[in-house]
């Protein structure tokens, strides 16, 4: 076996033109040769260890079968190892490669990115986001196909793939109401974004159908993390009539109402229960008692991505859904109990 076999040795070896071996090994479409030399040629590539050039292959019908992710910070988050791995296996399993491109949310980064990507032929490319939100449309090189994940555009042009954020919320105020709670409350993340309309209007929804009051009193918005959880929490404990239960928009948020609930002597969930949003296993299995949380589909949304990317790739033309809501589910732990008897 030689690493240098050349594709003029396979057609000696195998008795064929090398144009024949080329249009073989390069699977080109149209091409007349018989199965039986298929074969041949085949075996001839095996036994010299030959590969076609995937480089060249790419220079000359423009395919470099690599497709790229290009992240802000997503990265380097908990949660990036199965948004990646989703995307890696979808497109490694159509023959495809991916390379993934850590901007840190620098525009220089994303620039320069963009430019090697231009001059590696890249099939097409996932535009990443740490959380769900709307961005400006990203400008991959011209007539790449784009695909958007866990984001959405301003213009709602670029096909995107995003967690089905007011499912989750129902399913999380659903939890708690089958547990008998009747005043539930929500910490909310401060700022508007696709994430916290979602899961707010997930949240009134789930309580209207329940016939639960919807009250302004039972949300308190704040930064989204322990420490905005705890003082979002502190306030809505602090009422003359205290939910029962909380949401929190993220499990870090959680953790805060976890804080605030032992600041005041409560016990969760005999006092207080608590559902959160993320499922991050560092903080969802850590606390005592765990955490109830709303799982978010990472690997699902990187392989349903990627998916949507490869059948532009294919066909630029192909119809695909503008936004496809990949569904959540709720991960249940020790954090929920019965309403307090009253």
């Amino acid at each position: 076996m030689s690493p240098r076999a050349r594709i003029s040795d396979v057609a000696r070896l195998a008795g064929v033109a090398p144009s024949t071996v080329s249009a073989v090994l390069n699977d080109v479409t149209g091409a007349r040769v018989k199965d039986s030399t298929r074969e041949r040629v085949r075996r001839a590539a095996d036994e010299l260890g030959y590969a076609p050039n995937a480089l060249a292959r790419g220079l000359r019908t423009r395919r470099s079968g690599t497709l790229a992710l290009i992240s802000d910070v997503i990265a380097t988050t908990p949660y990036a190892g199965q948004l990646i791995q989703g995307a890696q296996d979808a497109a490694w399993a159509a023959g495809h490669v991916l390379m993934v491109v850590n901007t840190g949310g620098d525009a220089a980064i994303e620039r320069r990115a963009l430019a090697v990507l231009r001059q590696q032929q890249v099939g097409g490319v996932l535009w990443a986001t740490m959380s769900h939100r709307v961005v400006p449309a990203p400008m991959p090189p011209n007539g790449t196909p784009l695909v958007l994940l866990d984001a959405r555009d301003e213009a709602g042009v670029v096909p995107s793939v995003v967690p089905d954020e007011e499912a989750g919320a129902r399913a999380a105020v659903a939890e708690l109401a089958a547990h008998g709670h009747r005043r539930i409350g929500f910490v909310l993340d401060r700022d508007d974004s696709p994430a916290s309309e979602g899961r707010t209007a997930g949240y009134r929804d789930a309580l209207a159908e329940r016939g639960l009051p919807v009250e302004d009193a039972l949300v308190a918005r704040a930064q989204s993390d322990s420490t905005g959880g705890e003082a979002a929490a502190g306030v809505l404990l602090d009422r003359p009539a205290p939910p029962t239960a909380i949401f929190a928009f993220t499990d870090q948020m959680a953790v805060g109402v976890y804080r605030a609930a032992a600041a005041r002597r409560m016990r969760i969930p005999t006092d207080l229960s608590v559902v959160g949003f993320d499922d991050l296993a560092v903080l969802a299995q850590e606390l005592r008692p765990g955490l109830s949380s709303v799982a978010l589909p990472h690997y699902a949304m990187g392989e349903t991505a990627a998916v949507t990317l490869l059948r532009l790739v294919e066909d630029p033309a192909a119809e695909v859904p503008a936004v496809q809501r990949v569904p959540t589910r709720i991960v249940r732990r020790d954090s929920v109990g019965p309403a307090p008897a009253t």
